[in-house]
């Protein structure tokens, strides 16, 4: 028989060097997305006068656009996009399925179906009170799904919360779709919050959604130690002294606040949380201490990337946010599945 030779494992030294170099990469490139969301749009802004709408307007016409208009969506699109990049770190880490994004325990379509009940039945009409209906949609949804993959002997595992979240996610989808086709009016305002985007989106939403996205963010970071240990096997962590059950609720918290705030704030948002984790963990490793962080700034950069290409495409209109990532992420996707025997997922 033929020797199979594997390649070297790179030295410690040299393997942190390259996270460090991909984590300042990462700031670089988040740096020039922020300026090209504030600068590229229906109406182009020199940079230099970006800085002085920044640093020191003097109320032009200019300095309104930047300050009142781009400037929110931006850091709304910066903290979105390390949202979900992050929550898709985590997910897959935590399925240990290398196709699984944020929406797989029901978090969109939790949020969804409480977007569509508050305006079927409560007359909800404004990107304000879509939020918390949304969070509270997402946050269920996710509990519920918790509980019925831990309903079996074993507790929750990857494979009983995957089940339980496309049979939660099918049964939302199915009595969202029956309220939407029941009454005209609720689809179309329905319509526009699905389609996921930071259009219209201001400084008000992203305060609302602020404290859970925080919340998250130091949840996700606090899981990633324990991730690491529970992906050795359950048996090997629990005898290295992680509590199973403590660690998947912390991750589970984490995903719930970070994919409810994005998706209660912008829409279901797809893709980003399933292509960004494969990038970096080519560059990472599977450390999740290296690759959370770096998902969420990667998440940033394209979140903000395909919001100002969305801006350009069709200008003076513009391409949906979400539009573009499905563009982008589908054909992502179908290489994923090309690559990697399904048998083994």
């Amino acid at each position: 028989m033929t020797a199979v030779h594997t390649p070297p494992a790179p030295a410690p030294s040299r393997l942190r060097a390259r996270r460090v170099g991909l984590v300042l990469a990462l700031a670089v490139l988040l740096a020039a997305a922020v300026l090209a969301s504030l600068a590229i749009g229906a109406r182009e802004i020199p940079l230099p006068e970006v800085w002085s709408a920044i640093l020191g307007p003097t109320g032009t016409e200019n300095d309104i656009v930047v300050r009142s208009l781009r400037a929110p969506r931006t850091l709304l699109g910066v903290a979105v996009g390390v949202a979900l990049g992050m929550a898709g770190a985590l997910m897959q880490g935590h399925t240990r399925n290398p196709l699984a994004e944020p929406g797989l325990l029901g978090v969109s379509a939790g949020a969804a179906f409480l977007v569509v009940l508050g305006i079927y039945a409560f007359g909800v009409t404004s990107l304000q009170g879509y939020v918390w209906f949304a969070f509270a949609g997402a946050f269920g949804a996710s509990v519920l799904v918790f509980l019925l993959g831990s309903v079996s002997r074993d507790g929750a595992t990857p494979v009983t919360l995957a089940l339980a979240g496309v049979a939660v996610s099918a049964l939302l989808g199915a009595l969202t779709s029956a309220m939407v086709l029941l009454d005209s009016q609720t689809l179309d305002q329905y319509r526009f919050w699905a389609v996921g985007s930071l259009a219209g989106r201001d400084a008000d939403v992203a305060a609302q959604v602020a404290p859970f996205l925080v919340a998250g963010v130091l949840l996700a970071l606090l899981n990633a130690p324990g991730l690491n240990l529970l992906s050795l096997g359950e048996d090997v962590a629990r005898g290295l002294g992680v509590h199973l059950t403590a660690t998947r609720w912390t991750g589970l918290a984490a995903i719930t606040l970070l994919t409810g705030a994005a998706t209660a704030a912008c829409g279901p948002i797809a893709f980003v949380g399933l292509v960004v984790p494969h990038i970096c963990r080519a560059l990472t490793g599977p450390d999740h201490r290296w690759l959370v962080p770096a998902s969420g700034l990667a998440g940033a950069v394209l979140l903000l990337a395909a919001d100002v290409v969305g801006r350009v495409v069709v200008r003076p209109g513009e391409l949906q946010v979400g539009i573009v990532l499905a563009l982008v992420g589908a054909p992502f996707f179908v290489l994923l599945v090309r690559r990697r025997r399904l048998v083994s997922l």
